[in-house]
């Protein structure tokens, strides 16, 4: 049972987030978006941002998607997430946009060329198509 968007998080009191959870415990809807979610955790909890800064430019993100014709259906919304990481480290100057680009770019090469069901394994290779 995957968790209603609307209870995904709740940045409040306490500086805290609250992880979406049924019956058996964690719900995500991909192995990637519990990946997304955990390293923004430990990047907030490194000091890299506070939730007000993540919730305002998640919030941002989310009203471009939305203008650029995303359904807001819930289906893409780690798909936000991600944006908002990229854009934060990229503002706050942890990473330079251009290196998450082409990681981006590389990323999508070697998970064309990999075989369905085996492990995406990251080249050299695939930083220079």
């Amino acid at each position: 049972m995957n968790a209603d968007v609307t209870q995904l998080h709740t940045f409040g009191r306490n500086d805290k987030l609250d992880i979406p959870r049924d019956e058996n415990g964690p719900v995500f809807r991909e192995p990637w978006e519990a990946e997304a979610f955990a390293l923004a955790v430990s990047l907030k909890e490194q000091g890299l941002f506070t939730w007000n800064e993540w919730a305002k430019i998640l919030g941002e993100e989310i009203k471009k998607a939305q203008a650029a014709g995303d359904p807001d259906t819930g289906e893409t919304y780690y798909r936000h997430w991600l944006a908002t990481l990229e854009r934060i480290l990229a503002e706050n100057g942890v990473v330079e946009s251009g290196v998450l680009a082409r990681t981006r770019d590389a990323w999508q090469h070697a998970c064309a060329r990999t075989p369905h069901g085996a492990s995406i394994e990251l080249g050299p290779e695939d930083f220079e198509h």
